[in-house]
């Protein structure tokens, strides 16, 4: 037996102990107060030995969580919506661990719950819209990130994933916006310096793009996609040898992004150098499109 099942078993009959001893004690209250005095007192004592049992539940998912143990987090979250449907904060982290495992839907209906149980929660509603953001859908993510913008106006992630979406709506301007706030809010978030970058590059604003890769390597070096995106900016404009040395890093960085062999190869072409274009051609050929 684990030795999370023993500790289990512990509780359980630890719990069973206790209810049995308040049944006795309801049991002589009922003969020396009546049956009202006996429903009031059982009500309270069954309410708060549920409740602890609630959080109990509660507690294993939030381990079995924090150890990536998602199946056995959503079983236990499950347990203690069995035992209390009106739990608010049992299915919003049910919904997290579905996410986790790519259950988009599954969290989705959860959030939902979630949010119909206390309305006021800001990261429900985020959490949704990144639910809906991974289906690829745009707008219902839109509006979840507003709403929860609304909840909470300093929500910076919130900020950035609403500008995530609105670029890939073709909605450049707002996702500078919103990008903007969210570096107004967390000004070391390499994340939002970056899709800020891609929203200028978009918009054909190749300085300020490449100033937003600039800030974004700095901040995180190991952004790949930065190298990447700052190489196609270079070599937008010229800069050949400068893309290179940015695909070249990118690969460094993540040698399976197709991309950067591609762009890399054509700027070797660029430069004359077919023998190094066609081995990068091959490269990406073999790793084939990165998923979107």
């Amino acid at each position: 037996m684990s030795s999370d099942q023993s500790q289990r078993n512990r509780d359980t009959k630890k719990w069973a102990g206790i209810f049995l001893a308040a049944k006795v004690l309801v049991a002589g209250l009922m003969i020396l107060g009546g049956i009202g005095l006996l429903e009031a007192i059982w009500h309270n004592i069954t309410s708060g030995f549920f409740s602890e049992e609630v959080r109990q539940h509660f507690n294993w998912g939030y381990a079995y969580a924090n150890r990536g143990e998602n199946d056995k987090a959503i079983a236990e979250y499950s347990e203690a919506i069995r035992l209390h449907r009106d739990d608010a904060e049992a299915y919003h982290s049910r919904g997290l661990a579905y996410g986790k495992k790519g259950e988009y839907d599954k969290a989705i209906v959860d959030y939902s719950e979630a949010i119909r149980l206390n309305p006021n929660d800001a990261e429900a509603y985020y959490y949704r819209g990144l639910a809906y953001a991974n289906k690829g859908e745009h707008d219902k993510p839109i509006a979840d990130f507003s709403e929860a913008i609304r909840l909470n106006p300093k929500f910076a992630e919130a900020y950035y994933h609403r500008g995530v979406a609105y670029e890939k709506k073709g909605e450049r301007d707002k996702a500078i916006a919103d990008c903007t706030e969210a570096i107004r809010l967390s000004p070391n978030d390499a994340k939002a310096y970056y899709g800020r970058g891609i929203a200028y590059g978009q918009k054909g604003e190749s300085v300020k793009e490449i100033a937003d890769y600039n800030e974004a390597i700095r901040l995180n070096p190991s952004n790949a996609e930065a190298y990447c995106n700052r190489g196609l900016a270079y070599a937008n404009k010229g800069e050949t040898d400068k893309a290179i040395t940015d695909f070249t890093e990118a690969i460094r960085l993540n040698p399976k992004l197709g991309t950067a062999y591609y762009a890399r190869g054509t700027a070797y072409e660029r430069k004359g150098r077919t023998s190094q274009a066609k081995a990068d051609f091959d490269r990406a050929a073999a790793l084939g499109p990165e998923p979107k």
